[in-house]
């Protein structure tokens, strides 16, 4: 990839939790970084931020194009800007 080139959306899936022990959350974050490694450390820099005591991630990608949907659509727009996004959900059992 040429320097010139606008680096895709990398989208990292996987459960994150408030609390040792407690309830898993799902996790998509999404951000822009120059590779994997990098986009996982800023990920896990970004989810202890937000208090987040445990992460457990399962897949990392570049993302085809934007979301259609809220709020991946706002995550994806954020990450695009330079931010980490995180969008969590309940986690099925």
């Amino acid at each position: 990839m040429n320097d010139n080139e606008e680096r895709p959306v990398t989208i990292i899936t996987g459960r994150v939790w408030k609390k040792k022990g407690g309830k898993p959350e799902g996790v998509h974050v999404m951000l822009v970084a120059p590779d994997d490694d990098s986009a996982v450390r800023r990920a896990l820099e970004s989810l202890a931020v937000e208090g987040y005591a445990e992460a457990e991630l399962d897949q990392i990608g570049d993302m085809e194009g934007e979301p259609d949907d809220e709020p991946h659509l706002s995550a994806y727009q954020g990450a695009l800007e330079g931010e980490v996004s995180i969008v969590t959900f309940e986690e099925p059992i």
